[in-house]
């Protein structure tokens, strides 16, 4: 069901908003998220400079910004689940563990695409 009033441009805008705070907020409470944005701002010109078309340069880049987006629903998940609760308890360190593979598999697919195109660069 739409809330009164949050349609059209209105509605763009007032996500805009959230959006920056969630940035924000993993900025402010996610190291991982400050050390994988720091990873995408320094590899970022190197994937312009290793990727030989555009297609291999989205990829390099894609792939560090789906990392982004996974830590973020990762941040998300955790929030949740602490705004639950602090004890102990078998789904909510599921819950966790599930967030931190996805993150875990992102890391992977990063460098799987980044070492297959290097070395289809410097090897072949």
């Amino acid at each position: 069901m739409n809330k009164p009033g949050n349609t059209g441009i209105r509605r763009i805008l007032r996500a805009t908003v959230y959006s920056a705070q969630g940035f924000g907020h993993a900025w402010k409470h996610e190291a991982a998220f400050r050390q994988e944005l720091a990873l995408t701002v320094v590899l970022t010109p190197a994937a312009l400079w290793l990727g030989q078309t555009v297609l291999e340069r989205a990829a390099l880049v894609g792939v560090l910004f789906i990392l982004l987006i996974v830590e973020f629903l990762n941040s998300a998940v955790e929030a949740a689940v602490d705004r639950h609760g602090n004890e102990e308890h078998e789904l909510s360190g599921r819950a966790k563990d599930l967030g931190s593979a996805a993150v875990f598999m992102s890391l992977m697919l990063t460098l799987l695409v980044w070492s297959s195109i290097a070395y289809q660069r410097f090897f072949t």
